[in-house]
């Protein structure tokens, strides 16, 4: 018998057998016969041409079917049924065929299997990928939302809170002074204790706007000529009192570059630094020890912070950089901003990471990990560039378009840094 004639033979039992195994219940029984009869004609036509591409078209309408949630839950019934066709078919030879019949019509058929599942398989595929990648724009897309909603909220609570709490501020300055003419020394006291709690209060606010210039690229930088050595004298008077409060050790050294006149925005840099000293004195215990240094590299300045305190674990090393990033469970944070492991907003680091971008410089940290036995610290590195002139190229390069010139030699510097968009 040839091949042709041994596919007849085969058809009915074929059609039988595989829509009994693979088809449960009468209607979907029906529909998926309809299916393997034509299967089973462009089958004969494959074989008879010898050109494989015959099955191509019902394979593709096949790979088509899978719903959502097949893709969702990743199922791949298309792949399976062609396996699983593959092999009763062979079933129904041996039971059909005399054996030298089988082999034969085997040899001539399997090969036909085999690229019908390449086809499905690799179609399945791009179609799975398609389907992920759609969903992996979708989910951006609700994280980007959500971020905006975030920067928005932070922006117009900020906003908002800051009306009252001037008011609030105003009127305990009134009342103070009143209690200081009356001589009234437990009210001092009280007050005393509601100043405490509004600055705290405002320093929260003042940290959610600036949280919020960074997110919508309004922060604006006003270049002027500092030295680095002059932030790190007024960051030493500045915790001078909390250093010994927490009975610290606080070391500054001195290192090449340190006294080198470079443009920056000074405010926003000190703030910076002492958002990260702040930081490290907090998670550092008590009789620990904290240590700025630095050194000149081509083309920036690198200022690093080295504390004696928890460390930071890896996976959580770029965490403390988000907004709200805190580490550990809020609940068990002890409260005040310089005791240690105190709690707070977690917007420092964000907002340090936003002022040292906007200059064009990084910063990053470094830690063996978190352990509070043996403290193995942390390592702050930040770099800044040594721009030596306000209208250096690399500005117009990093932040935008130079204001209009005044003249050949004479440009705004303030406009022009105010223009700009250095967080962009």
């Amino acid at each position: 018998m040839t091949v042709q004639e041994l596919l007849q033979k085969m058809r009915a039992p074929w059609i039988e057998r595989v829509s009994r195994e693979m088809a449960r219940g009468e209607g979907v029984r029906a529909g998926f016969e309809e299916q393997l009869g034509r299967f089973y004609d462009l089958l004969e036509q494959a074989v008879m041409s010898g050109d494989t591409a015959w099955l191509d078209p019902i394979l593709l309408d096949w790979a088509r079917a899978p719903t959502e949630s097949n893709l969702d839950e990743g199922d791949y019934y298309v792949s399976f049924v062609i396996n699983r066709m593959a092999a009763l078919t062979i079933e129904v030879a041996r039971q059909s065929l005399t054996k030298t019949q089988a082999l034969d019509l085997l040899a001539t058929v399997m090969p036909v299997f085999t690229h019908s599942l390449g086809v499905v398989t690799r179609y399945e595929m791009e179609t799975r990928v398609a389907h992920i990648s759609n969903e992996l724009v979708h989910v951006q897309e609700k994280l980007q939302l959500l971020d905006r909603s975030k920067s928005n909220f932070i922006s117009v609570a900020a906003h908002e809170l800051k009306t009252p709490l001037t008011l609030i501020e105003g009127y305990a300055s009134m009342m103070a002074d009143v209690a200081a003419q009356s001589g009234e020394t437990p009210i001092e006291g009280l007050l005393k204790g509601m100043n405490t709690g509004i600055l705290r209060l405002r320093h929260i606010i003042d940290d959610m706007i600036d949280v919020s210039l960074i997110d919508n690229n309004l922060l604006t930088l006003n270049f002027q000529p500092i030295w680095v050595s002059h932030l790190l004298d007024l960051l030493k008077n500045e915790v001078r009192k909390v250093i010994a409060d927490r009975r610290q050790n606080l070391v500054i050294h001195d290192f090449v570059g340190d006294d080198l006149w470079i443009y920056a925005d000074s405010e926003r840099i000190y703030q910076a630094l002492h958002n990260v000293l702040m930081n490290a004195i907090k998670f550092t215990p008590d009789k620990g020890t904290i240590t700025l240094d630095g050194r000149l590299l081509p083309g920036f300045i690198e200022i690093t912070i080295t504390d004696t305190g928890i460390g930071i674990s890896s996976e959580h090393q770029a965490l403390i950089f988000e907004k709200f990033g805190q580490l550990g469970r809020s609940e068990l944070h002890s409260s005040g901003r310089t005791k240690f492991k105190g709690g707070g907003p977690g917007l420092g680091l964000p907002i340090t990471r936003g002022i040292i971008e906007a200059h064009g410089g990084t910063i990053w940290v470094e830690s063996e990990g978190y352990d509070e036995e043996k403290f193995p610290g942390s390592t702050f590195h930040i770099l800044l560039p040594t721009r030596t002139e306000p209208t250096d190229a690399r500005i117009a390069k990093l932040f935008g378009n130079l204001a209009p010139k005044k003249s050949e030699t004479e440009i705004d510097v303030k406009e022009n840094t105010s223009a700009d968009n250095p967080a962009a």
